[in-house]
């Protein structure tokens, strides 16, 4: 039971993470210092995808699984709606380029939006 519930966490944290890779930007307006943590995410996050890599949180997760003697991802809300998300069945290589390149351009989007100065409104 333990390892299940780390397992969640795990998993919850690796949503977490790939929420801030992809939208992070959007907290840079009200606190500049989170740039810092973001960019390297981002990085990480592409890297992952262009490359192929296993991000460290898959195998953790995988492994407090079959230490807590379950077989795969059945049953509860996180593996029902949160594992499905992270971890899709059968997305060709080219499609995992594409994310990264989604993931370059939604965050060129956003730090464009949130480090231009604002304009002023004309009626």
């Amino acid at each position: 039971m333990v390892h299940r519930i780390l397992a969640d966490v795990v998993v919850t944290f690796h949503l977490a993470f790939v929420l801030f890779v992809v939208l992070g930007a959007l907290f840079v307006r009200r606190w500049r210092w989170i740039m810092w943590l973001h960019l390297p995410a981002v990085a990480w996050g592409v890297i992952v995808e262009w490359t192929g890599w296993t991000c460290p949180l898959t195998p953790v997760e995988n492994w407090l699984r079959v230490w807590g003697e379950e077989a795969g991802y059945t049953g509860g809300f996180i593996d029902q709606y949160v594992t499905a998300v992270l971890y899709p069945t059968g997305l060709p290589p080219a499609a995992h380029r594409l994310l990264g390149v989604a993931v370059l351009a939604v965050n060129l989007v956003l730090y464009w939006r949130v480090l231009s100065p604002p304009r002023a409104v004309t009626l």
